[in-house]
């Protein structure tokens, strides 16, 4: 009571929760330390318990607080408008007391402030922070709870070792708020930091918690068909490499590819091994050499069934039924928000396999599952940015920008435009953004090199205001070391004043991409942040569950999908506004369906 009443007083304070599982949706509390002033924590345990005999479940240690009690009393100061919650990484600990009925607010979390100011300058651990600012190693988690097999659960941690490590995490994340929140004004970054990163924590927490329904027998059916697949496949590998081998061992298909066949481009790592990564296959698959795309198709069957359906069914809530991915806000330099536990960004959309995982995800009875997405955001950015004419009048009209791009260049008409001459127009546009060069434009479309060339000349002549924007970014990122997005998030390069030419040409490419990708990232997340208060006002009851690069993923009652579906294609339609007029429209896609795949 003197802490919360001392806290109360001085109008903030720090927290960290330890708790039983990194999973916030598991996860138990064990106990919670405050920090007020720097130097002065204290630690509230509430689950500890006697390590020695835990298989005989003693119960908890003595001389603890009664977890309701504790948090009981906690609830007014941690939900107390006047008084602001400090914390590192704050979104789980959101999740972990949400589950209790506790809305931690209003609060202020270092790793957000860090990475408004400084992203793309290093790794954002509470840990990684405080040598940066303060000089300080902190207690490492392993240091109290061991490692390997000797390594126990943090419940069976000493009371006093568990006061040591908590009370200075919460000391920290004081320390490391009195360090970086008065930078926000002089660095001119409160704007991004209070309306893309803070309020986008709460967001967050409830989708993790929502959940989405997978169905277990479509996951089941899946893995047989791929593992069938597999096995068509080897059969086909072992014939072409003319005898059986492990096709998981870089090495035996280095020594396959590049020793018994003598293909070209063989180049070897370090250890001595032939390299056989993605690029290199791809290369052999291009040239016409059928063992290496058969190997390419293996690789990804198989990442797709271990990845996704022989491993999804594991993370199913047993109290809820339901997947809860985990949503990292801070894991990418450009605002992209990342997902693990499990990662549901990386399911390839356009393979046939990718799209049939994608049906395992349900609504549940009585509703349906709406996806909207924007479409070709990237090239609309680039055309804003870029200020191409003949980009934003397609655009503008609703035209078909590969085929209006293929029409620019090479002189073809639009209607009846052969298929392949609008997939290199594709190639070329969304290649241009990621900084494509001759070698990769030409192993994509499987052509000489010269030719490929000679497309991006032409491009580049068609679209002036491209090469324009392309060498003011470069220009950019050597004089300033950052890139900023159009809503002023800064992108840091630490790499560009490095000795290695890889590296620098690695930054040329990436400041191209990094303010395009950026500001697409910021888009959905201003429309992430409107949208709940949006369906509120419309009285609609559709829940956000999902955030997969440029889509969002809702569940709605099936007698509100009509009314549903307009009023989030219009927030995400209009969420650069106003802080960002854009002279080019963005489009949303918005279906609902039963299941994640037709919904798209």
């Amino acid at each position: 009571q003197a802490l919360i009443s001392e806290a109360m007083e001085a109008g903030h304070v720090a927290i960290a929760a330890e708790t039983t599982s990194p999973d916030p949706m598991l996860a138990d509390i064990v106990g919670i330390a405050l920090a007020i002033r720097p130097g002065r924590a204290a630690y509230i345990p509430l689950g500890h318990r006697n390590g020695e005999a835990d298989l005989l479940d003693p119960g908890l240690l003595p001389g603890q607080v009664p977890a309701e009690e504790a948090l009981a009393a906690l609830k007014p100061l941690l939900e107390d408008a006047s008084v602001l919650k400090i914390a590192h990484n704050l979104k789980a600990m959101g999740v972990v007391f949400g589950r209790r009925g506790v809305a931690l607010a209003p609060y202020d979390d270092t790793i957000l402030l860090s990475y408004t100011l400084d992203a793309g300058k290093g790794a954002m651990g509470l840990s990684d922070l405080s040598e940066r600012w303060l000089g300080h190693v902190p207690i490492a988690r392993k240091e109290i709870t061991g490692t390997g097999r000797a390594a126990i659960a943090f419940p069976a941690v000493p009371i006093d070792r568990a006061t040591e490590y908590a009370g200075e995490q919460a000391d920290l994340a004081l320390r490391l708020w009195t360090n970086l929140k008065p930078r926000l004004v002089p660095e001119r970054m409160t704007n991004l930091y209070e309306t893309l990163e803070r309020p986008l924590v709460p967001v967050l927490a409830r989708m993790e918690a929502r959940g989405i329904t997978v169905d277990r027998q479509t996951l089941s059916r899946l893995s047989g068909e791929f593992a069938q697949k597999l096995g068509g496949l080897e059969d086909e590998i072992y014939k072409l490499a003319d005898e059986q081998f492990n096709i998981g061992s870089p090495k035996q298909l280095g020594d396959i590819l590049f020793g018994k066949f003598g293909l070209p481009g063989g180049k070897k790592t370090k250890t001595g091994a032939w390299s056989t990564g993605a690029d290199v296959l791809d290369e052999l698959a291009a040239g016409g050499i059928d063992l290496a795309a058969r190997i390419l198709d293996w690789r990804q069957l198989s990442k797709l069934k271990s990845t996704y359906t022989d491993l999804l069914p594991t993370f199913i809530h047993a109290e809820t039924g339901r997947i809860h991915t985990q949503y990292a806000l801070a894991a990418t330099s450009t605002g992209r928000l990342s997902s693990s536990e499990p990662n549901l960004q990386n399911i390839p959309i356009r393979t046939e396999a990718g799209r049939r995982i994608r049906t395992a995800f349900i609504a549940d009875k009585g509703s349906k599952l709406i996806s909207a997405d924007y479409s070709q955001i990237e090239l609309r950015i680039l055309a804003h940015v870029a200020d191409i004419p003949e980009l934003k009048a397609a655009f503008a009209e609703g035209m078909d920008i590969h085929a209006m791009t293929a029409s620019e260049m090479f002189s073809v008409p639009v209607e009846g435009m052969p298929r392949e001459v609008r997939n290199r127009a594709k190639a070329i546009n969304f290649g241009i953004i990621y900084g494509i060069s001759a070698f990769g434009l030409a192993n994509q479309l499987a052509i000489p090199r010269e030719e490929a060339g000679a497309y991006i000349k032409r491009y580049f002549e068609r679209f002036p205001g491209i090469r324009g924007y392309m060498d003011a970014m470069k220009a950019h990122v050597r004089e300033h070391g950052y890139v900023t997005t159009l809503f002023g998030r800064k992108i840091h390069f630490p790499q560009v004043k490095s000795g290695n030419p890889a590296e620098r040409a690695f930054v040329d490419r990436a400041s191209i991409n990094a303010p395009i990708q950026g500001t697409a990232a910021d888009v959905i997340r201003r429309a992430m942040i409107r949208m709940e208060p949006a369906l509120d006002e419309a009285g609609l009851s559709a829940k956000m569950l999902l955030q997969v690069h440029d889509e969002l993923v809702f569940e709605a009652p099936e007698a509100e999908v009509e009314k549903t579906l307009p009023v989030i294609a219009d927030v995400m339609a209009k969420a650069a506004e106003p802080a960002i007029w854009l002279t080019v429209p963005l489009a949303v896609d918005a279906g609902a369906a039963d299941n994640w795949d037709e919904a798209h």
